[in-house]
């Protein structure tokens, strides 16, 4: 099939790709409290992609899905950012209003085409970009997560969690990205009333509490949506009752708000520490056997199997041996519910029990020395830490140094540690 984009004849993704032949549709944000004012003050846009008009690849889903075919959806991925940012730019977007940009984490791990540099570099110095990551990709790949994260921030950009609450585990999620705009997904905005619904809310108001990020509701339509987005207690609202997606007006380097898009204080990186080492340079340790500390390790592996409230669970079994068909049984039932369940041990498989994330350690990864368990929740969260003392005999009589926290920030700590050793399935 032939299709033109201009001067250019599409007969292929790779067209659309070498061509750089997509564009840019902008959504306003607004804030909320001011559409009840009947101000409709817009405090920033989401950028969206569009593939060339006519083609079968005019649609982000369709384009994304193809280009991942051909091994090239990163490289789609850094085309969208920049062709977005060029029109913002190119219409005199001022650095008042911010830009939501949508990104792939496992994008950044690829390096930008040269064409595509200038443009990059020119947008963080002119633009106050707020990169939004689904809470898909930390399933998918949670160290790429976490590093996407960081990166954007050291650009002095923002992040956005989107898609939170579309699965009831989602807001599980919230503390490890430790956005600065939670984007909650339209289906709560649209069904308010449900029962997981008020689970959920309550869940990200408790983030939104602690860290100050904003509450941004997606799919807002009519004003009964737009009553039901103040209900959850959104700040930020995007959908078809403000505007839909299209170029940006053509006053926007005129236009001013009174309310920017918070960027939140981002928690302090691990620096590669582990677990044990994040734990006992804060908090005292004492010495037990592992038959002391086993029902300490249950406890907290029963807290992560509450279907209410699903949590995260992450342990390290420094041998493959330790992860025993008992504890596979426990750790596949908690992955019936929890946001993310994963393992880590020597000679560990990628599914080491159904639903369960594996990583294998190498002999000489200093994980190979501990034996921790983490749980984090909404609400709840638990670590144990514990350092192998190299003892000989029988395995409940080794002795571990451990320390036992329910801390939340030094259990976060110790989880963001844990989640930057796990690699992608």
């Amino acid at each position: 099939m032939d299709m033109e984009a201009g001067t250019t004849v599409i007969r292929s993704v790779d067209d659309v790709l070498d061509a750089r032949a997509v564009t840019t549709v902008f959504q306003p944000i607004v804030r909320l409290d001011s559409w009840w004012r009947k101000r409709h003050e817009v405090v920033g846009y989401e950028a969206l992609t569009r593939g060339p008009a006519g083609t079968p690849w005019e649609s982000p889903l369709e384009l994304f899905d193809a280009a991942a075919e051909r091994g090239r959806r990163a490289e789609l991925d850094w085309i969208c950012r920049a062709t977005a940012y060029r029109a913002a730019m190119d219409a005199g977007l001022p650095y008042g209003l911010t830009l939501f940009v949508n990104t792939e984490p496992q994008a950044l791990d690829v390096p930008c085409p040269p064409d595509l540099a200038p443009t990059i570099l020119d947008a963080q110095l002119r633009l106050r970009v707020v990169a939004e990551m689904t809470v898909r990709a930390i399933g998918h790949d949670p160290s790429a997560l976490l590093t996407a994260a960081e990166a954007g921030r050291a650009a002095g950009w923002g992040i956005a969690l989107d898609d939170v609450g579309a699965e009831p585990a989602s807001p599980a999620l919230l503390p490890f990205v430790h956005p600065d705009v939670v984007k909650v997904d339209r289906h709560l905005t649209r069904r308010p009333d449900v029962d997981p619904a008020a689970r959920v809310v309550n869940a990200i108001v408790a983030y939104a509490e602690r860290s100050g990020a904003a509450v941004l509701a997606e799919g807002i339509e009519t004003e009964e949506h737009l009553a039901a987005a103040l209900g959850l207690g959104a700040t930020l609202g995007q959908g078809w009752l403000f505007g839909r997606p299209g170029p940006l007006p053509p006053d926007v380097a005129d236009r001013r708000s009174t309310l920017s898009v918070p960027f939140v204080v981002p928690p302090a990186t691990t620096g590669g520490r582990t677990p044990y080492e994040i734990v006992a340079a804060r908090k005292p340790t004492a010495e037990a056997t592992k038959r002391m500390l086993l029902p300490l390790s249950r406890y907290l592996e029963a807290m992560a199997m509450d279907p209410a409230e699903p949590p995260i669970l992450l342990a390290s079994f420094q041998e493959g041996r330790f992860f025993t068909p008992a504890t596979a049984r426990r750790y596949a039932s908690a992955a019936g519910t929890a946001a993310l369940v994963a393992a880590l041990a020597t000679e560990l498989p990628a599914e080491p029990a159904p639903g369960v994330r594996g990583t294998a350690l190498g002999g000489d990864d200093p994980l190979r020395g501990e034996w921790n368990v983490v749980v984090v929740g909404p609400h709840f969260a638990g670590a144990l830490v514990a350092r192998d003392l190299a003892d000989t005999g029988d395995d409940g009589d080794r002795r571990f140094t451990y320390a036992l926290t329910y801390d939340r920030d030094l259990v976060l700590d110790t989880a963001r540690a844990l989640l930057h050793w796990i690699v992608p399935t």
